[in-house]
C-alpha cells in the first residue's frame, strides 16, 4: 500500500474527493516528519509510537576490501507499534 492507495481508501470511507484525501494524507505525513526532524515522539493512541533514536559513530569494515572505515553518527526513525495493532496482526 502507498500513499495514492490509502488516499483513496481515506476519499471512499469518509466521502471526499481523492485530490482532498491525498492532500490530507501528504499533510499527516510531512507533520510526522517535520516533528521527527525536531527530536520529537509523535504518538498515534492506538497505532504506535515514532521515535528519533541516535545511532553513535562506529568504525565498520569495508566488506569488499575489509578495510576498516568510520561510520558516522546518525539519526533514525523507528516505529513501534501499539498493542492494539500487534493483537490484530496476531488474530
Amino acid at each position: 500500500m502507498n500513499n495514492a492507495d490509502i488516499a483513496d481508501s481515506l476519499a471512499a470511507s469518509q466521502d471526499l474527493s481523492k485530490a482532498d484525501a491525498r492532500k490530507a494524507v501528504d499533510a499527516v505525513f510531512a507533520a510526522i516528519a517535520d516533528a521527527a526532524a525536531r527530536g520529537e515522539e509523535v504518538s498515534l493512541n492506538g497505532f504506535g509510537k515514532f521515535k528519533v533514536k541516535e545511532s553513535p559513530a562506529r568504525e565498520g569494515r569495508n566488506p569488499a576490501t575489509g578495510a576498516t572505515i568510520q561510520i558516522a553518527a546518525s539519526k533514525k526513525l523507528t516505529f513501534a507499534a501499539a498493542k492494539a495493532v500487534k493483537d490484530r496482526l496476531n488474530g
